[in-house]
Protein backbone atom coordinates (compact mmCIF):
# COMPACT_ATOMS: atom_id res chain seq x y z
CA UNK A 1 0.00 0.00 0.00
CA UNK A 2 2.54 2.48 -1.47
CA UNK A 3 1.48 6.14 -1.73
CA UNK A 4 -0.10 6.35 -5.26
CA UNK A 5 -0.75 9.33 -7.62
CA UNK A 6 -3.69 9.81 -9.28
CA UNK A 7 -6.24 12.40 -10.69
CA UNK A 8 -8.48 12.31 -7.16
CA UNK A 9 -7.32 14.09 -4.60
CA UNK A 10 -6.61 11.41 -1.87
CA UNK A 11 -4.00 9.23 -1.90
CA UNK A 12 -3.46 5.70 -0.18
CA UNK A 13 -0.92 6.32 2.88
CA UNK A 14 2.71 4.87 2.88
CA UNK A 15 2.93 1.93 4.95
CA UNK A 16 5.70 2.53 7.69
CA UNK A 17 8.62 1.80 7.47
CA UNK A 18 9.41 -1.24 9.95
CA UNK A 19 11.33 1.30 12.58
CA UNK A 20 8.56 3.77 11.94
CA UNK A 21 5.98 0.58 12.83
CA UNK A 22 8.24 0.00 15.91
CA UNK A 23 8.10 3.54 16.80
CA UNK A 24 4.24 3.75 16.60
CA UNK A 25 3.65 0.51 18.35
CA UNK A 26 6.23 1.48 21.35
CA UNK A 27 3.75 4.06 21.95
CA UNK A 28 1.31 2.12 25.47
CA UNK A 29 -2.11 3.67 24.17
CA UNK A 30 -1.34 3.25 20.14
CA UNK A 31 -0.05 -0.67 20.96
CA UNK A 32 -3.64 -1.03 23.07
CA UNK A 33 -5.40 0.57 20.17
CA UNK A 34 -4.04 -1.88 18.12
CA UNK A 35 -4.53 -4.83 20.14
CA UNK A 36 -8.11 -4.08 20.38
CA UNK A 37 -8.45 -3.96 16.92
CA UNK A 38 -7.16 -6.97 15.98
CA UNK A 39 -10.01 -8.47 17.61
CA UNK A 40 -12.70 -6.31 17.13
CA UNK A 41 -13.49 -2.58 15.74
CA UNK A 42 -12.54 0.13 18.48
CA UNK A 43 -14.78 1.83 20.43
CA UNK A 44 -12.80 4.90 21.53
CA UNK A 45 -15.40 5.77 24.55
CA UNK A 46 -15.01 2.02 25.84
CA UNK A 47 -11.42 1.65 25.01
CA UNK A 48 -11.10 5.07 26.87
CA UNK A 49 -12.53 3.26 30.30
CA UNK A 50 -10.65 0.09 29.85
CA UNK A 51 -7.76 1.71 29.90
CA UNK A 52 -8.23 4.52 32.63
CA UNK A 53 -7.34 7.95 30.09
CA UNK A 54 -9.17 10.33 28.35
CA UNK A 55 -11.31 9.57 25.00
CA UNK A 56 -8.58 12.31 23.80
CA UNK A 57 -5.77 10.14 23.98
CA UNK A 58 -7.01 7.28 22.44
CA UNK A 59 -8.77 9.64 19.24
CA UNK A 60 -5.35 10.63 18.96
CA UNK A 61 -4.12 6.92 19.15
CA UNK A 62 -6.55 5.97 16.40
CA UNK A 63 -6.09 8.88 14.15
CA UNK A 64 -1.93 8.60 14.25
CA UNK A 65 -2.72 4.66 13.02
CA UNK A 66 -5.04 5.76 10.98
CA UNK A 67 -3.03 7.66 8.97
CA UNK A 68 -0.13 5.25 9.05
CA UNK A 69 -2.35 2.66 7.15
CA UNK A 70 -2.41 0.16 10.07
CA UNK A 71 -6.34 0.83 11.08
CA UNK A 72 -9.34 0.37 8.36
CA UNK A 73 -11.88 3.11 7.57
CA UNK A 74 -14.30 0.35 10.47
CA UNK A 75 -11.21 1.11 12.88
CA UNK A 76 -9.70 -2.52 12.42
CA UNK A 77 -6.55 -3.74 12.59
CA UNK A 78 -5.48 -4.10 8.59
CA UNK A 79 -3.86 -7.44 8.32
CA UNK A 80 -2.40 -6.65 4.80
CA UNK A 81 -0.75 -3.61 6.36
CA UNK A 82 1.17 -5.80 8.86
CA UNK A 83 1.84 -8.45 6.44
CA UNK A 84 3.47 -6.24 4.23
CA UNK A 85 5.60 -4.31 6.98
CA UNK A 86 6.94 -7.66 8.03
CA UNK A 87 7.65 -8.06 4.12
CA UNK A 88 9.91 -4.88 4.45
CA UNK A 89 11.53 -6.43 7.90
CA UNK A 90 15.33 -7.36 7.05
CA UNK A 91 16.31 -10.06 7.51
CA UNK A 92 19.65 -11.20 8.98
CA UNK A 93 21.18 -14.79 8.47
CA UNK A 94 22.12 -15.52 12.19
CA UNK A 95 25.81 -15.55 13.11
CA UNK A 96 27.92 -18.39 15.12
CA UNK A 97 25.70 -18.80 17.86
CA UNK A 98 27.37 -18.35 21.36
CA UNK A 99 25.85 -21.21 21.89
CA UNK A 100 29.38 -23.13 20.31
CA UNK A 101 31.53 -21.41 22.90
CA UNK A 102 34.09 -24.19 24.06
CA UNK A 103 36.35 -26.75 23.12
CA UNK A 104 34.12 -28.10 19.86
CA UNK A 105 35.49 -30.13 17.54
CA UNK A 106 34.39 -28.84 13.79
CA UNK A 107 31.79 -31.62 13.36
CA UNK A 108 30.16 -30.56 16.65
CA UNK A 109 30.08 -26.97 15.78
CA UNK A 110 28.54 -27.95 12.59
CA UNK A 111 25.46 -29.91 14.39
CA UNK A 112 25.63 -27.15 17.22
CA UNK A 113 24.74 -24.28 14.46
CA UNK A 114 22.42 -26.96 12.23
CA UNK A 115 19.82 -27.40 15.42
CA UNK A 116 20.65 -23.75 17.39
CA UNK A 117 19.56 -20.31 16.32
CA UNK A 118 21.08 -17.61 18.46
CA UNK A 119 20.47 -19.72 21.73
CA UNK A 120 17.23 -21.29 20.99
CA UNK A 121 17.42 -24.93 19.90
CA UNK A 122 15.22 -25.63 16.41
CA UNK A 123 14.48 -28.86 17.17
CA UNK A 124 15.75 -31.61 19.34
CA UNK A 125 17.99 -33.96 16.61
CA UNK A 126 16.55 -37.91 16.32
CA UNK A 127 19.59 -38.79 15.15
CA UNK A 128 21.65 -40.01 18.54
CA UNK A 129 24.71 -38.96 17.95
CA UNK A 130 23.36 -35.55 16.84
CA UNK A 131 21.19 -35.33 20.01
CA UNK A 132 24.36 -36.31 22.23
CA UNK A 133 25.95 -32.84 20.88
CA UNK A 134 22.91 -30.98 21.56
CA UNK A 135 23.18 -32.89 24.99
CA UNK A 136 26.60 -31.90 25.89
CA UNK A 137 26.14 -28.80 25.43
CA UNK A 138 23.24 -28.22 27.45
CA UNK A 139 24.87 -30.28 30.48
CA UNK A 140 27.51 -26.92 30.55
CA UNK A 141 24.27 -25.23 31.67
CA UNK A 142 24.26 -27.04 34.70
CA UNK A 143 27.23 -26.34 37.60
CA UNK A 144 28.67 -29.59 38.30
CA UNK A 145 28.51 -30.76 42.52
CA UNK A 146 25.36 -28.36 42.67
CA UNK A 147 21.45 -29.83 43.45
CA UNK A 148 18.68 -28.38 41.09
CA UNK A 149 14.93 -29.44 41.67
CA UNK A 150 12.98 -30.54 38.98
CA UNK A 151 11.42 -26.73 38.52
CA UNK A 152 15.12 -25.17 37.85
CA UNK A 153 15.82 -27.87 35.53
CA UNK A 154 12.44 -27.22 33.58
CA UNK A 155 13.16 -23.73 33.99
CA UNK A 156 16.67 -23.91 32.25
CA UNK A 157 15.75 -26.37 29.50
CA UNK A 158 12.99 -23.90 28.70
CA UNK A 159 15.06 -21.12 27.55
CA UNK A 160 16.76 -23.47 24.92
CA UNK A 161 13.29 -25.29 23.74
CA UNK A 162 9.64 -25.38 24.53
CA UNK A 163 10.16 -29.36 25.35
CA UNK A 164 11.99 -29.20 28.40
CA UNK A 165 10.55 -32.81 29.48
CA UNK A 166 12.04 -34.14 26.45
CA UNK A 167 15.27 -32.88 27.03
CA UNK A 168 15.66 -33.58 30.42
CA UNK A 169 14.62 -37.12 30.13
CA UNK A 170 17.47 -37.57 27.20
CA UNK A 171 19.52 -36.07 29.94
CA UNK A 172 18.66 -38.79 32.26
CA UNK A 173 18.42 -41.38 30.06
CA UNK A 174 22.36 -40.78 28.75
CA UNK A 175 23.74 -40.12 32.26
CA UNK A 176 24.64 -36.55 31.84
CA UNK A 177 21.82 -35.87 34.70
CA UNK A 178 20.91 -38.42 37.63
CA UNK A 179 17.93 -38.23 39.20
CA UNK A 180 17.16 -38.99 43.09
CA UNK A 181 14.16 -38.33 45.28
CA UNK A 182 13.17 -35.14 42.70
CA UNK A 183 16.49 -33.88 42.15
CA UNK A 184 18.72 -33.93 40.01
CA UNK A 185 22.03 -32.80 39.59
CA UNK A 186 25.20 -33.09 36.29
CA UNK A 187 26.65 -36.65 36.36
CA UNK A 188 28.17 -36.32 32.79
CA UNK A 189 29.53 -34.59 29.62
CA UNK A 190 32.68 -32.64 29.60
CA UNK A 191 33.92 -29.98 31.75
CA UNK A 192 34.04 -26.54 30.28
CA UNK A 193 35.11 -24.11 32.85
CA UNK A 194 33.34 -20.18 33.10
CA UNK A 195 34.74 -17.77 32.24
Amino acid sequence: MRERPGPCRFTLPVMPSPTDYLRLVLDPVRLAVLGHAAANPVSVETLARALGIDERRVLQAVSVLRSAGLLTADLTLDREALVEVAREMPTVEPTAPAIVDGSWTNDEIEVLSRFFVGSRLKEIPANRSKRLVILERLAQEFEPGLRYDERTVNSILQVFHPDYAALRRYMVDEALLTRADGVYWRSGGRYEPMG
